[in-house]
């Protein structure tokens, strides 16, 4: 199980190394009368330092090694 997690923890530091961001869209609601809605989408971007990938990596590379040891 814990090789499992540091695989996935390396594939998402790469992924936050190559990507350095990522966005997501939210749907805001400016009014209601009635059953009238006025709503509008906002694109938010949300930016990743290239440290997080780099902790993202070191902390999948020390799960495989530690979840290779035999007890």
């Amino acid at each position: 199980m814990i090789k499992i997690a540091g695989i996935v923890l390396i594939i998402l530091g790469a992924f936050a190394l190559v990507y350095q961001e990522f966005s997501y869209k939210e749907t805001k609601q400016d009014a209601q009368i009635g059953s009238l809605t006025i709503q509008h989408k906002e694109t938010e971007t949300v930016p990743l330092p290239p440290i997080v990938g780099g902790v993202f990596i070191a902390a999948g590379i020390a799960a495989l090694f530690l979840g290779g040891r035999k007890a």
